[in-house]
């Protein structure tokens, strides 16, 4: 089973891209999840992780989303935990139409519990929920939302401080 959703949004696949790269944004557009705990250094460098929490207080679970691919302005790949249903891939796609840019969420189980169900019944709730996901998502890009990277830096981070103190030489 693998779900697909599409949106258009009225904003640049880079503006889209610069809420993907800030990890700390992820709750606001994935749909579960509840919080951050840690973005890992370098995020979103292939092998790094989102360290969030999925649930509602006060039942919460402590999960991660790593980062498989990272391709700005056109792709990323991640692989979300949510257990105890399970872990799926995640293929985020954007390309450029007109004054704004189509993006495709396409998700699949890959473990756990969630490859069990049904693929009917699965495809139904996973579009219903990536469609709120790409409404999110729209909403963070087209308004603004999501730092912008240092040189260098596919985080946008400085956690030395060194490029603030660069800057004011």
């Amino acid at each position: 089973m693998v779900a697909h959703n599409v949106r258009f949004l009225q904003c640049s696949p880079e503006a889209v891209f610069a809420v993907l790269r800030d990890g700390w944004l992820y709750p606001s557009w994935v749909v579960g999840a509840s919080r951050m705990r840690q973005v890992d250094h370098g995020w979103p460098a292939v092998g790094t992780r989102l360290h969030h929490s999925v649930g509602v207080w006060p039942v919460l679970i402590d999960d991660t989303t790593v980062s498989l691919e990272w391709q700005p302005p056109e792709r990323v790949v991640l692989q979300a935990r949510g257990w105890p249903i399970g872990e799926a891939k995640i293929l985020i796609e954007v390309r450029a139409k007109g004054d704004g840019c189509l993006v495709r969420i396409h998700e699949t189980p890959v473990k756990g519990p969630a490859t069990l169900i049904p693929d009917l019944v699965a495809d139904a709730l996973v579009r219903w929920r990536n469609a709120e996901t790409l409404r999110r998502l729209g909403y963070l890009a087209e308004n603004g939302a999501g730092r912008e990277a240092e040189p260098g830096r596919p985080d946008g981070s400085d956690p030395d401080g060194t490029a603030a103190a660069q800057n004011s030489v």
